[in-house]
Parts: structure tokens; sequence; C-alpha cells
């Protein structure tokens, strides 16, 4: 009887403890192509599997930056200071934190940056669940590849500055992926929504009717956005 008690207690033990390791929805390794001068941002997606709110600390643990690049932790439009390489937020159960990244400012110097983030529940470091991510910085290149994942790989906007339409080239991976490009102008107002079907693998960007300025363009894989980058409109 007691041998019986012993082993039920340590199955109860078992499953507090997996309850408590949290789900890094985009754990998957991925890697970033970037220039000198951008902003890389690198969604992270947390979810609380549990059915009791949770604090999470979201953490850099390694991937030391160039002296002129700076990497910092953003909710929304909420940023945190340079260099503090922690993050915590209070997540409902059920619920996906949404609309954090770590912002990295590529700098003036090409290379690569290997990042490596840990997520756990406060309290819990023996839970951490690891996210690596790798970002080749170079110079400029017509063309060049921004992001690639098992599900895609993306090229760059072209012409940029653009006057009446430009490209972007992109390869369907995984067909079941839901791709799509949206552009949307500095205060995040749509401007222009793109959908990238498996079986092409150029998609043309119209800005004829777009005002100069400086707009964005966002990647979204299962409505869930991963790679922004900067388009400049000239007439």
């Amino acid at each position: 009887m007691r041998l019986t008690l012993t082993i039920v207690t340590l199955m109860l033990c078992s499953w507090k403890v997996a309850a408590q390791t949290p789900e890094l929805v985009n754990k998957n390794e991925i890697s970033y192509q970037a220039n000198l001068s951008e902003i890389v941002k690198i969604p992270l997606r947390i979810k609380n599997n549990t059915d009791k709110a949770q604090f999470y600390i979201i953490r850099k643990v390694s991937g030391d930056l160039g002296g002129t690049q700076k990497g910092y932790f953003c909710l929304d439009d909420n940023c945190l200071e340079p260099g503090m390489d922690e993050f915590s937020k209070k997540i409902e159960p059920g619920q996906t934190l949404t609309g954090l990244y770590y912002t990295l400012e590529t700098g003036l110097v090409s290379g690569q940056n290997n990042i490596r983030f840990e997520v756990f529940e406060r309290g819990h470091l023996a839970d951490a669940v690891e996210h690596a991510v790798s970002v080749s910085i170079e110079e400029r290149r017509e063309r060049s590849l921004v992001f690639q994942s098992k599900d895609i790989t993306i090229h760059d906007v072209y012409p940029n500055p653009v006057s009446d339409y430009a490209f972007i080239e992109y390869r369907i991976i995984n067909e079941t992926v839901k791709a799509n490009v949206v552009i949307h102008n500095i205060l995040g107002m749509p401007m222009g929504d793109y959908e990238l079907p498996s079986f092409e693998n150029r998609v043309k960007i119209h800005t004829e009717d777009l005002a100069p300025g400086v707009y964005f363009y966002t990647l979204y894989l299962d409505n869930d956005g991963v790679l922004t980058r900067k388009l400049i409109v000239r007439k």
C-alpha cells in the first residue's frame, strides 16, 4: 500500500512539473538575413497551458552584440532600455502572449548574431524552454534573402525606393501555411494586402496610389507577423 501511494505521489508531482512548462509557439530555430543599419523584429509567442495565471520570464541568455548594435525587448510599442536582457509578463490561463519582440538594430558592421532565449515560469528555471535565432548581417544587395524558416523563404522587396510597383520573390516550403504580406503606413494603417500562393514565387506590390513617404511591409504566416521591413515610396 505504501509503495502504491509513493508511485501515485510521484506521478502527481511529474504532472505538476510538466504543467508548469510554458509553450513557446515559435520555438523552431529560425534565421534572418538583414542589411546594415536596419531593424530586425524577432517575435516571441508564449502560451500559458496551465489552468491559472502565471508570470513568465523571457531572458536573452547568449548572443553578444557588436559595438554599433542595440538589442531590446518590446511589447507592442513599449520597449525596454537596450541592455536589459530580461522581460517578465503575467499571462492568463490558456492565453498566448502576442506583440512581444526582441528588436535588433543591426549596426554598421556585417557579421552574424546567434541569439539564444529561454522562457520559464517564475521560480521554475529548471523547466526553461529554449529558442535559438540567427541573424546574418551583410551589406545591402538587391533581392537579398531576408527570412527563412521551415515554411517559407522570402527575399527583400525590389526596387526600394519604388515609384509605381515593386516585387517580392519567395518560395513556399510548407503548402499548408497561409502566407501574406501587408503594406501599412507609419501609423500602422493597412494600405494593401497581398496573398502569397504556394504555386507562385513572386508577388507584385502596387504603390502607384500611395503618397510619397515611408511605409512598412509585414510578412504574416498563419496570421502571425514574423517579419517587418521598410518600404520607401518616391514619385
